[in-house]
């Protein structure tokens, strides 16, 4: 691995370009002072990889929607009925998601790890940060496999388009208004969801930002903020929450898609993609595929292995033990309720200092952006995001 050292630009700047979640809570810089070198090889190896994984996921999610397999996805069933809507109504628009990946540098092969496709974070860092990052290093800023900004444009213009070609979206928009929300005192998703209104404006949306306690629902007349009706609405808010913890905003929301009055971004099917139970699906349909690892819901046989909670986050209740069920690391958290799938552990590269990368790519119709987290063998919310650049 090769890792160039960069000058992170000081608080002031990155606040001043909406980037305010600089620090950890351990006083520790959040964005490494170091960019990992990838080469232009290994930079269309992660777009392919992207692509090929999303299609695979694709017609996995018709496997499942056509099977009933809701329940061994851990979904909760008063939202069943919005993914099946949402998956048989393309007007239903996967926005925007991100593929977690071993490996794709030092040599080692490409391998998903899981699928971030309904409310990823990272957004901010890997379309706005990492650009910045070199241009005030004076490093060539188009040196990298970073195209986000402009695929999620392309992507919202889609939204009305239905097809590849995003041309003549002005003669096809009938003034649409999409209103954006994330949950109050979160800086981070506050600044991601207005990057995204940001996006969807030069789209040429009409677009607001309001706080989700602050929009309003009626399952005749659809979402509402101020009294203005909005005919999309995107929540950075998953859909697990929303149907375990806001049951009556989730009964609403399934009313609102039947009686067609709003369309959700991202829609309710990436949770299919987003429970890590899936995993396990695209194994047994593709057996021993290149960019899969062996998944399963009970304990893999003799192979050293990651158990972790269908829809855990940041490396919580994780557990890694060798192939004679020694642990070799493991965190608590929050997320003990919830079913666990064990997964194949594969190594992540390494640099000098023993620490780990994962790379994020983002795909947006599709794979559009890459960026990386380093942290220990568990990624938790004390890892680092690192940025890259493409180099010959």
């Amino acid at each position: 691995m090769k890792l160039t050292p960069i000058k992170v630009p000081d608080n002031a700047f990155l606040e001043n370009i909406g980037f305010y979640w600089h620090t950890d809570p351990d006083a520790t810089p959040y964005v490494a002072s170091e960019i990992v070198d990838v080469t232009p090889d290994e930079a269309d190896a992660y777009y392919e990889a992207a692509n090929e994984l999303y299609e695979m996921f694709a017609e996995a999610g018709e496997y499942v929607i056509e099977n009933d397999l809701f329940h061994e996805l851990g979904i909760p069933f008063n939202v069943v009925d919005a993914i099946r809507m949402s998956w048989e109504n393309d007007i239903h628009w996967h926005l925007y998601g991100r593929f977690d990946l071993a490996g794709g540098i030092d040599g080692q092969p490409i391998k998903l790890i899981e699928f971030n496709a309904d409310t990823p974070t990272a957004l901010f860092e890997t379309s706005i940060l990492q650009w910045a990052m070199l241009k005030a290093n004076n490093m060539e800023n188009t040196h990298q496999f970073n195209n986000v900004y402009d695929a999620l444009k392309d992507n919202f213009k889609r939204l009305v388009m239905m097809e590849d070609d995003v041309e003549g979206f002005e003669e096809h928009y009938e003034g649409w208004k999409i209103l954006f929300s994330s949950v109050k005192d979160n800086p981070e998703e506050e600044s991601t969801v207005k990057l995204l209104q940001t996006i969807a404006n030069e789209a040429g949306f009409v677009t607001e930002f309001a706080y989700m306690e602050d929009v309003e629902f009626s399952a005749e007349e659809g979402v509402f903020y101020n009294d203005e009706n909005y005919e999309y609405w995107f929540k950075l808010f998953p859909w697990e929450d929303i149907a375990i913890d806001e049951s009556e905003l989730a009964r609403l929301m399934t009313q609102i898609m039947e009686n067609q009055k709003a369309i959700f971004l991202n829609p309710a099917y990436t949770l299919m993609f987003q429970s890590k139970a899936f995993m396990k699906i695209l194994w047994d349909l593709y057996p021993n595929h290149p960019l899969l690892l062996e998944t399963d819901f009970e304990p893999l046989q003799g192979i050293a292995q990651v158990e972790k909670k269908i829809f855990g986050r940041e490396g919580a209740n994780t557990i890694i033990v060798d192939e004679n069920e020694n642990i070799i690391e493991e965190r608590d958290g929050e997320y003990g309720e919830f079913p666990s799938v064990f997964q194949e552990y594969v190594e992540l590269p390494i640099d000098k200092n023993g620490e780990s990368y994962q790379a994020g790519v983002f795909f947006a119709y599709e794979g559009c952006g890459l960026g990386f987290r380093r942290g220990g063998l568990i990624l938790d919310n004390y890892s680092k995001f690192v940025g890259h650049r493409v180099v010959e």
